[in-house]
């Protein structure tokens, strides 16, 4: 499970440092796609292949199962933490995400997820109302 919230600095070729306590569950691979809200979700490729599957039953009539498989598909990487644990992200997926220098790398359970500082700030502003919300609704989450 990933948990947890690292402010990190990209280095001039688009590499950070995986934090170590998660370079255990992503040694065999790691798959970074493009992810809702403009950021990037990096999974280790065993949780993306099952993930995908789950996708893949969709209906390909359906428009928008079509549209959610080709934005995962057609940006995904399949890449290796080199032997220092640095994550190279491809300037594609950069350019999706509006990454530059500093980043946050949030733990999301499944998956981990690569946000521009500023752009996290912002999301975070924006839905701690709507989370203090829920709170406050008693709604249960399931």
């Amino acid at each position: 499970m990933f948990l947890g919230t690292f402010n990190l600095k990209l280095d001039d070729k688009g590499r950070f440092f995986l934090p170590a306590k998660f370079r255990t569950a992503m040694a065999a691979g790691l798959v970074i796609t493009r992810q809702h809200d403009r950021c990037l979700a990096i999974w280790p490729t065993d949780v993306f292949i099952t993930e995908m599957a789950q996708a893949a039953k969709g209906p390909s009539k359906n428009e928008a199962t079509r549209a959610y498989q080709r934005m995962i598909a057609s940006g995904a990487s399949d890449e290796l933490a080199d032997g220092q644990g640095r994550v190279s992200i491809p300037l594609p997926l950069r350019t999706y995400a509006g990454l530059a220098k500093d980043v946050v790398v949030i733990g999301a359970f499944n998956r981990l997820e690569v946000w521009d500082i500023t752009e996290w700030e912002r999301y975070l502003g924006t839905q701690e109302e709507a989370f203090a919300a829920l709170d406050e609704s008693g709604a249960d989450m399931d």
